[in-house]
């Protein structure tokens, strides 16, 4: 006989560890499929302050606070050699009377704290054994096991990434491309302090960005030509640094390798639809972005507080069909929009039309010049929508 759920989570990555926590926070009794034992993460993350108040409404961000750096400047510096070059832009958190923006936290601590958080909530059974089969019945959805074994919910959050189980069962198509880039991603320390500063270098590749860790210590996300990727990867650890250290124009002074070096594809994925029947998607399974401007961990996590607030707003789990439908509406702006505004941003870069160089350097020039308008950039970059609200309200 199969065990019944308010909700069930299917995917253990850091949106789907939320998403449970979340939905038993609103009430659930909830279920994650979430095998453990992958492969480990050396990635981090930079959380915008709306992300870092879900983790602190899970009662998690107490648990990884001193291991998460402040992002209190964040700059963007024109590293190309074209004729149209873009002055520095530099904002500041307290512009907008913030302490930070976010902060910047290595994966695998956030990953620990939130499995954490799962084994001390009563509401939450954690399955290790991937799904197998979907299948909506009435007005349950049924999932099976690895190992035969059956769970039933009312309602089925799908954040199993980008190849989703969930979302082929739900039959939603997607749009994906792919970018001729890799992105090389590291941590380093380094001679001089960072002053919780975010630097990104615009180059002919695309973004090179040192994102602050605690300490002299910062993480890398270098995107290049795939070849140029593979050439540097194989680099000893001490040219390799000297390599990371010229692109950074010595700003931090000597750099030293940290950690592994990783290289991650450019790409990006966005599905035609982010709910159906009774499953909704969530994160990966429902939008992939390039790592640029500290959007993807953040916008799923929105996913999160969109799905949990549907379920309080609805009055609980009994109306999954609305749930989904009202879900879809509101996720469906927020997604669009990223997904455009990252693509365009990654691909004026690249581009050698003059046109293009032409209009990006002036709106990074207006941006530098005008403080009203960066300021309402910065609002809409931590928490989109805030910035227009705010401009235009009454």
């Amino acid at each position: 006989m199969a065990e019944n759920y308010d909700v069930a989570v299917v995917g253990g990555g850091l949106a789907g560890l939320c998403a449970a926590l979340a939905a038993a926070d609103a009430g659930c009794r909830t279920a994650i499929m979430a095998p453990q034992g992958g492969p480990a993460d050396g990635r981090t993350t930079a959380l915008m302050m709306p992300s870092i108040g879900l983790l602190r409404q899970l009662a998690v961000w107490q648990d990884i606070a001193d291991a998460a750096a402040p992002l209190r400047i964040m700059r963007i510096i024109d590293g190309t050699s074209r004729l149209m070059r873009s002055p520095t832009v530099t904002f500041h958190a307290s512009e907008l009377d913030l302490d930070a923006f976010g902060y910047n936290i290595a994966n695998a601590p956030l990953l620990d704290a939130l499995s954490q958080g799962l084994a001390r909530t009563d509401r939450i059974d954690r399955f290790d054994e991937p799904v197998e089969a979907i299948d909506e019945r009435g007005d349950r959805v049924e999932l099976v096991l690895a190992g035969g074994q059956r769970i039933e919910a009312k309602l089925v959050a799908g954040a199993d990434g980008r190849n989703s189980l969930v979302r082929r069962v739900l039959g939603i198509r997607v749009r994906d491309w792919r970018y001729r880039q890799t992105a090389l991603v590291m941590n380093v320390t380094h001679e001089f302090g960072h002053a919780d500063t975010s630097n990104e270098f615009h180059t002919e590749d695309g973004p090179f960005t040192q994102v602050p860790l605690p300490g002299n210590r910062s993480s890398i996300v270098w995107a290049m030509k795939p070849a140029d990727s593979e050439a540097m990867a194989t680099l000893a650890p001490e040219r390799l640094a000297l390599e990371v250290e010229r692109r950074m124009q010595s700003i931090l002074g000597k750099v030293e390798l940290d950690s592994a070096v990783q290289s991650f594809p450019f790409s990006g994925m966005i599905a035609h639809s982010f709910a159906k029947g009774r499953c909704m998607l969530i994160g990966e399974a429902g939008h992939v972005f390039p790592p640029i401007g500290a959007q993807g961990l953040n916008l799923g996590l929105r996913d999160v507080v969109d799905f949990v607030d549907v379920i309080r707003t609805v009055g609980g789990v009994s109306d999954a069909r609305r749930i989904a439908s009202r879900y879809n509406s509101l996720r469906r702006r927020d997604i669009a929009s990223r997904t455009f505004g990252v693509d365009m941003l990654n691909r004026s870069l690249l581009s050698g039309f003059l046109p293009v160089q032409l209009m990006r350097s002036g709106g990074l020039s207006l941006l530098s010049q005008i403080a009203p308008l960066r300021q309402l950039v910065m609002r809409e970059g931590v928490s989109p929508g805030s910035g227009f609200r705010r401009r235009f309200q009454p």
